[in-house]
C-alpha cells in the first residue's frame, strides 16, 4: 500500500490472519473485507484517502494472501469466516463497533454479519461494495423463474457464468490454471480500466483463486437448494452498486430495500472495482455514511 501500514497477526481458531492497520487507532475503526481472487491490497488506494479520518483496519481472508489456508472447504464455510471477523475486530476495535465494508465476497460476508445476532452492537455501520447477499440474490433469480421472465434469469446466469466451473470438481484449477493467470487477469483487469501496480494483484493470484473457489463450492449450492428468511440488519446499510459490473446483475439488490427500508443505494459509473477505479469517490461515500452512523 503506498501508506504507512503496521502489520499484525490474528488467530482465528487454527487460521492465522493477516491484518493491516492504518490511521489513528483512537478515531473510528473501518473493517474492509475483500472479494475474490482479491487480498487486502485490492483496497489501498481506498486506504489512502480514510487513514487521515479513521483507524483502518484490513485482512486477508482465509485462504488469501498472507492468511493461512486451510484444506477441506467446510472450513471455507460463512460461520468460520463470521468467526475471523469476530477475531478481527477484537483485536483491532476491543470493546468497541466497527465500521464494516465489503466488495465483492466481503460484501457477502458482511451481508450476513450485519443480519447475524451475535453480531448485534458490534457492527456501527456497513457498506457493502458490488456485493449482494447470496440470500437476496437467490431471491431475486428464483421470483424472475416463477414470473416467467426466462429473459431477466438468462441474463442473470449470463453474468453469474464462472460460479458454476468454481463449483465443480476439477473447475476451479482448469480456470486458474488453464484459462487464466497472473498475466491474463492483469490484462483482463486492465482492459476493464482497473488499475493494476506491484503489489496488486499479488504473487499469490492463482492460489488464491484456488484456494477462494471454497467459498463458493462450500456456501452457494446449499444457499441455492435451501430456503432461508430474508432477515433484516441491526446496523444501517448503504450499497454503493458499478452500473458497469459485468459480474452482478443489479437486479440482486432488489430484495435489500424490503428488508432494510432505510437502506442506502447509490450507484457508481464503472466496473466491478470501482474501489480501485474512483477511489476517492468510494472513500467519501464510505467516510459520510460512517460518520452519520457514529459509533
Amino acid at each position: 500500500m503506498p501508506i504507512q501500514t503496521r502489520m499484525r497477526t490474528v488467530q482465528s481458531g487454527e487460521v492465522s490472519l493477516a491484518v493491516a492497520e492504518a490511521g489513528d487507532p483512537t478515531r473510528p475503526t473501518l473493517v474492509m473485507i475483500h472479494g475474490y481472487p482479491d487480498t487486502k491490497e485490492v483496497w489501498g488506494p481506498v486506504v489512502a484517502q480514510l487513514a487521515d479520518a479513521f483507524h483502518v483496519a484490513v485482512y486477508d481472508v482465509r485462504g488469501a494472501g498472507r492468511s493461512s489456508a486451510p484444506g477441506p472447504a467446510a472450513a471455507y464455510d460463512i460461520a468460520r469466516l463470521a468467526d475471523d471477523f469476530a477475531a478481527v475486530r477484537e483485536a483491532v476495535s476491543p470493546g468497541r463497533p466497527v465500521h464494516l465494508v465489503g466488495h465483492d465476497w466481503g460484501g457477502i460476508q458482511g451481508w450476513e454479519f450485519v443480519t447475524a445476532p451475535r453480531f448485534t452492537g458490534a457492527i456501527a455501520s456497513f457498506t457493502s461494495i458490488a456485493g449482494p447477499a447470496l440470500g437476496h440474490a437467490v431471491s431475486a433469480t428464483r421470483a424472475a423463474v416463477r414470473a416467467r421472465q426466462v429473459g431477466r434469469a438468462l441474463g442473470r446466469a449470463r453474468r453469474s457464468w464462472y460460479i458454476v466451473p468454481l463449483c465443480l470438481p476439477g473447475g476451479p484449477g482448469l480456470v486458474w490454471r488453464g484459462l487464466l493467470g497472473p498475466a491474463r487477469w492483469r490484462r483482463l483487469l486492465e482492459l476493464d480500466g482497473v488499475p493494476t501496480d506491484a503489489a496488486y494483484p499479488g504473487p499469490t493470484l492463482c492460489a488464491d483463486g484456488l484456494n477462494g473457489a471454497k467459498l463458493y463450492r462450500q456456501n452457494i449450492p446449499r444457499r441455492v437448494m435451501g430456503r432461508r428468511a430474508l432477515l433484516a440488519p441491526h446496523a444501517p446499510v448503504q450499497l454503493i452498486v458499478p452500473a458497469g459490473d459485468r459480474f452482478i446483475s443489479p437486479s440482486y439488490y432488489e430484495a435489500a430495500e424490503r428488508v432494510a427500508p432505510d437502506l442506502r443505494r447509490r450507484t457508481i459509473p464503472g466496473s466491478h472495482w470501482a474501489i480501485r477505479t474512483q477511489p476517492a469517490q468510494v472513500a467519501g461515500w464510505i467516510a459520510a455514511f460512517a460518520r452519520e452512523a457514529g459509533g
